[in-house]
C-alpha cells in the first residue's frame, strides 16, 4: 500500500501547487525564484509534454485512461514480485498521470508553471535556451520514466552476470 500512498502525495502535491498557481498568479505572469535561471510562470497547454499536439484533449483523456489501467496493473504486480525500485517508478508514474489526467477532464488543459531558462557560453558561441515550462506531475512522471530505465539496466546487467557466471559453471 505504501506505492499507492507515494502516488497520494505525487497527486496532492501536484494539485496543491496548481491551486496556487490558478488562483494566486495571472496566466503568462512571471515571478523570478532565481533570477533569470528559475521562475515560476502561469501556462497552460492543451497539448501531451511539452505541448506537443495541442488540442487533442479527448484523443489525451482516453489513453490516460488505457495508460492509468497498465499502471496500476503492472504495480500489483510488482508489488507481489517485491520490485522495489519498479514499484517507486510506477508509483510516481501514476502520481503524476493523474495529476495531469485531472486537469484536463476538468478544464481541458494543464497547468504549468516551473520555467527554467540557460544562458551560457559554449565553445564562443552563446546559447539562450529556455526549457518547456513543466508542473510537479510532469516531474514525478520524468523520474518515474528514469527510474523504470534505471531497473531495467540492473535488471540486465543481474541477468548478464547471472548468464556469465552459468557459462562459466558448465565449462569448468
Amino acid at each position: 500500500m505504501i506505492y499507492f500512498v507515494i502516488a497520494l502525495i505525487v497527486l496532492l502535491l501536484d494539485r496543491a501547487s496548481k491551486w496556487v498557481i490558478v488562483n494566486q498568479m495571472a496566466l503568462r505572469e512571471t515571478r523570478s525564484v532565481i533570477g533569470d535561471f528559475f521562475q515560476i510562470t502561469s501556462h497552460r497547454n492543451t497539448g501531451a509534454a511539452f505541448s506537443m499536439f495541442e488540442g487533442g484533449r479527448w484523443f489525451f483523456v482516453s489513453i490516460t485512461i488505457v495508460v492509468l489501467t497498465g499502471i496500476v496493473w503492472y504495480l500489483l504486480r510488482m508489488i507481489r514480485s517485491k520490485k522495489t525500485l519498479m514499484c517507486w517508478a510506477l508509483a510516481l508514474l501514476l502520481g503524476g498521470a493523474l495529476g495531469n489526467f485531472i486537469d484536463r477532464v476538468l478544464y481541458g488543459e494543464v497547468v504549468d508553471f516551473l520555467q527554467f531558462n540557460f544562458v551560457f557560453d559554449l565553445f564562443g558561441k552563446h546559447i539562450d535556451y529556455t526549457f518547456p515550462i513543466f508542473n510537479v506531475a510532469d516531474s514525478g512522471i520524468v523520474i518515474g520514466v528514469g527510474l523504470v530505465f534505471l531497473d531495467t539496466l540492473i535488471e540486465w546487467r543481474m541477468e548478464k552476470r547471472g548468464n556469465a557466471n552459468e557459462s562459466q559453471g558448465t565449462q569448468g
